[in-house]
């Protein structure tokens, strides 16, 4: 294996740590699994406009490639370093957010979703078709045992007819075949082989079978109730959990192949109106003073919409999950707030220009 080539405009997470000096320790490390240094780098010599450019190939990976990977991670959960003790609460009654938006004139849907990988696999990149296979094979045979609020279908991607893709589709349930980054980390092998999604019947609680990670459990509804979302996730993780075992480590929290998404997992967000709020000059001040993120409703990098923005915690590896949804309720009650006092002065310059007219004067506090 040769020290890699970098064009001049990339700057990834892998291009800064990945010093000749930690290339010559690592290029002959191999896990049990066979994962190596190449493996690991992979998608970001691939994709040199990645911004973290590693995908981890097994939980072993965090350890035999610790001069590379420890300082990717402290990089980007800035704060934490990867000797301190990963916090974890999942109980619902330990949360404190009740519904900033009772009357629905901001918050359009509330959603929070985890991802997790069962002990004893590999991570994504290395699973063959036969472990792929049989990890959805235990994952559904706990989901379809699930009752309640939680009771719901699997549907495989494979063989799938296309009524069925098309309502997936009409619902936002369906995913696609990874993009270029996933491909070249060997995360599409196989597709869609082994991979599905399941949902409930008030298609309020959906999984994610084999994406990125082997799971994406997400709890979603209209409105911003932010507990309800919180405490059905929390009732299927702890039952998934309990049943199948995810892999997890003191330090890191959460094992996943990105680690951008090791600790919780989480992401929890709301796609929120506030054309006023978004506009205004501390717009991102409040969003970094309160650990939150703010993208347009398409995903990542994409633009607002009428003033519809995705705002999500972020923080994941420090911050327990009752923790990263305290984050976004938070800055959420922040940006309501901000959106109704510029409600009220713009109503007020209103009246003022009223009056104006008709030779009067109001005075605006």
């Amino acid at each position: 294996m040769e020290f890699p080539t970098w064009t001049a405009s990339s700057n990834s997470a892998v291009r800064r740590h990945l010093t000749p000096e930690v290339f010559e320790q690592l290029k002959d490390t191999k896990t049990a699994r066979g994962t190596t240094l190449k493996d690991i780098i992979n998608s970001g010599v691939v994709n040199q406009d990645s911004s973290i450019g590693v995908y981890l190939g097994d939980e072993e990976s965090y350890s035999a490639f610790s001069a590379l990977i420890n300082p990717i991670i402290e990089g980007y959960h800035q704060g934490y370093k990867v000797t301190d003790t990963h916090p974890a609460d999942f109980d619902p009654s330990h949360l404190d957010a009740p519904n900033p938006d009772a009357d629905a004139k901001y918050i359009i849907s509330t959603r929070i979703r985890v991802a997790r990988n069962l002990k004893g696999y590999g991570l994504t990149p290395t699973l063959t078709k036969e472990e792929r296979t049989e990890v959805e094979k235990k994952v559904v045979g706990v989901l379809e045992g699930l009752g309640g609020d939680l009771t719901g279908k699997y549907y495989p991607l494979t063989g799938m007819d296309d009524a069925t893709a098309q309502q997936l589709i009409d619902d936002h349930f369906l995913f696609k075949k990874g993009d270029r980054f996933l491909e070249a980390a060997g995360i599409n092998r196989e597709w869609p082989e082994g991979r599905g999604i399941f949902h409930n019947d008030n298609k309020t609680f959906l999984v994610w079978i084999n994406e990125e990670d082997q799971l994406r459990i997400i709890s979603m509804q209209k409105g911003g109730d932010m507990g309800a979302v919180f405490s059905r996730l929390a009732t299927a993780v702890n039952e998934l959990s309990d049943k199948l075992g995810f892999q997890y480590s003191s330090n890191l929290g959460y094992l996943s192949s990105c680690p951008t998404n090791l600790g919780t997992g989480m992401r929890a967000s709301v796609h929120i109106r506030i054309p006023n709020a978004s506009a205004h000059a501390d717009f991102k001040k409040i969003c970094d003073d309160n650990q939150i993120q703010a993208r347009g409703i398409h995903g990542e990098h994409s633009e607002s919409a009428g003033g519809v923005y995705d705002i999500s915690n972020k923080r994941r590896l420090g911050q327990s999950e009752v923790q990263c949804v305290q984050d976004m309720h938070k800055g959420v009650v922040k940006l309501i707030e901000l959106e109704k006092s510029l409600e009220r002065q713009s109503v007020c310059r209103d009246h003022q220009a009223v009056h104006l007219l008709e030779s009067s004067k109001v005075t605006c506090t």
